[in-house]
């Protein structure tokens, strides 16, 4: 068996490493562009280059290296007729639930607006608010967003859920479908965003629909940059009505020096780590899955393209 490896970063090394062990009857073999590429079985890549595509033809099945479809879905119909599997949790869930509550505590506990008051020299006790009224709403229910729903609820934050189709989670109010999201903007606090990338959700937080949000709102995104219309928010911030944001993820990463973001003291900004990979836990998902594959079983994970995740 031979498994083709492909990371945007070129550190495909440790990922060899690791298949090796899992899979010690495997050759691993590194995608170069102008290099012949020997017949391969599987292939595990993030974020590939449309010149890999026609080896990639010849894999019985594309393993993503980490969260979100959105790097590979971009080919569109050039993609080639073999299934694509992304990653389950993975060690992601945990990342992601410390995370957004850390952002969620700061802001509950108006952190951010001491930390600007020291910057001033100011020795000011902000009134303490209470939970019953800072609720917070997931936009996207999948496997890293119900994690994170469990941390807020365990820290007593009323908790709201929101996806494009339903969902019945315990203990928590979701709505579901694009005629619900105003109403659910409207009644929430801390919006954190975990959808995925599709056409349908490019731009999805524009000005109208951050508007919906209540006055003095935080957003926090960890899933993709464009799902938020930048100058809106960065307008919206400068009038007051949203009062902060804490970013993971841009359109355009690294996040350019020049951009107005990284002179806005509301913004927090991260360079994209609120849920790193673990290479560990990933190898042995991917091993697993393949061995299934190779007895004629079914997997789990594998991505719907219509629906573009």
């Amino acid at each position: 068996m031979r498994i083709l490896l492909y990371r945007s970063d070129g550190d495909t090394g440790p990922w060899a490493e690791d298949f090796a062990a899992a899979l010690p009857h495997a050759e691993t073999v590194a995608w170069q562009e102008g290099v012949t590429t020997p017949p391969c079985d599987y292939a595990a890549v993030w974020a590939p280059p449309q010149e890999m595509l026609a080896d990639l033809a010849q894999v019985k099945a594309i393993f993503l290296m980490g969260a979100g479809v959105d790097g590979i879905l971009k080919f569109g119909d050039a993609l080639p007729d073999v299934p694509i599997v992304r990653l389950g949790d993975a060690g992601m869930g945990e990342q992601m639930a410390d995370y957004v509550l850390h952002a969620v505590l700061r802001y509950f506990r108006r952190f951010d607006e001491y930390a600007q008051q020291a910057r001033q020299g100011l020795w000011n006790p902000l009134p303490a608010r209470d939970k019953a009224g800072f609720t917070v709403g997931v936009l996207g229910l999948g496997k890293l967003g119900v994690p994170v729903l469990q941390a807020l609820r365990q820290q007593g934050f009323p908790v709201r859920g929101w996806s494009r189709t339903p969902k019945d989670l315990p203990n928590v109010d979701c709505d579901a479908g694009m005629e619900t999201l105003d109403a659910f903007l409207a009644g929430t606090r801390v919006l954190v965003c975990m959808l995925p990338l599709t056409p349908d959700t490019n731009n999805l937080l524009d000005r109208a629909r951050l508007s919906r949000l209540p006055q003095g709102a935080y957003l926090v995104n960890v899933a993709r940059g464009a799902l938020v219309a930048e100058p809106d928010l960065l307008a919206l911030i400068r009038a007051g009505h949203i009062a902060g944001a804490t970013l993971d993820v841009f359109r355009n990463e690294p996040l350019p020096a020049p951009h107005p973001f990284w002179d806005e003291p509301r913004i927090t900004i991260t360079p994209h780590v609120s849920a790193l990979t673990l290479r560990g836990e990933a190898v042995r998902q991917i091993a697993t899955k393949i061995r299934l594959l190779e007895q004629g079983e079914t997997v789990a994970d594998v991505v719907d393209r219509r629906r573009g995740y």
